[in-house]
């Protein structure tokens, strides 16, 4: 595997544990905050994100690279707000779309169309991280303030959240 290619999908590697233990935090704050949907949401993006390091760690490894598995980092403990939790959310999946991107960007660059194929599945996942963001920062500005539509908003995420997990869900 070419070493500058071997490098973009290690730094990918590390975003995405990031990714998840971010999410896993955010979580652990929803369910400490009686926001059980949420945290039931969150919990799903976590497995999701370290279900995409998995899959580059796999790929490096296959293609002759040396996969390095990143040490975790510490992510934040509280939040300001439920508001604030999906607008971190959205920056940090524009982060990570831009780092896709970048690697994406070193493929064309190095010639390598195989590993271009490969990403171009984190491409599209991007654009559907992204847009489920938006929605749901929408959703919660109108909500503003209140509590009925709170309650409502956290009861959907966690039917969306089973919905996701159901059998069959995904075929």
């Amino acid at each position: 595997m070419n070493k500058r290619i071997e490098a973009a999908l290690n730094d990918q590697v590390q975003k995405e544990s990031s990714s998840s233990q971010f999410y896993l935090a955010m979580a652990s704050w929803a369910e400490n905050n009686g926001l059980n949907g949420t945290a039931k949401f969150m919990y799903q993006h976590s497995d999701e994100e370290r279900f995409h390091m998995l899959k580059l760690i796999k790929f490096i490894n296959e293609r002759g690279g040396v996969a390095t598995v990143p040490a975790v980092e510490q992510p934040p403990k509280t939040f300001d707000s439920l508001e604030r939790v999906f607008e971190l959310l959205l920056e940090h999946e524009i982060m990570v779309t831009s780092s896709i991107n970048d690697v994406v960007d070193v493929c064309l660059q190095e010639k390598d169309y195989s590993t271009h194929n490969f990403m171009q599945w984190y491409v599209s996942e991007q654009l559907e991280e992204e847009a489920l963001a938006r929605g749901i920062l929408d959703k919660l500005r109108l909500i503003g303030g209140d509590k009925g539509g709170l309650y409502l908003f956290d009861r959907d995420l966690e039917n969306q959240a089973a919905k996701a997990t159901a059998p069959g869900a995904n075929a």
